[in-house]
């Protein structure tokens, strides 16, 4: 199982750089706390096990309205690659399961 995220800034098209994001477990406990990379993407986020987890997206420079996103997700095949991705604007933003 491997896990990914990207953070597209709709406003400008472009990647959202340097967005920290946080991965937790269903009962809080923080597994990773990464930053997006150039492209907006984080490639390197632990495996997490099967069972529910939540990527939280520290979303306020990039929106005065969302000063976070939190995107829960449940791995069912620990053996699938979940890939998470977040389109981003100052007052809305969308997210689906990616590949």
């Amino acid at each position: 199982m491997s896990l990914s995220t990207h953070v597209l800034n709709a406003v400008t098209g472009r990647p959202a750089a340097g967005l920290r994001v946080q991965l937790s477990r269903a009962d809080g406990t923080v597994l990773a706390e990464r930053h997006t990379d150039d492209d907006g993407r984080i490639k390197d986020l632990p495996d997490p096990e099967t069972g529910t987890h939540r990527l939280t997206f520290d979303t306020a420079e990039l929106s005065p309205f969302y000063p976070s996103v939190a995107i829960d997700f449940t791995v069912a095949d620990p053996a699938a690659h979940y890939h998470v991705p977040l389109l981003l604007s100052p007052y809305s933003y969308s997210t689906y399961r990616g590949s």
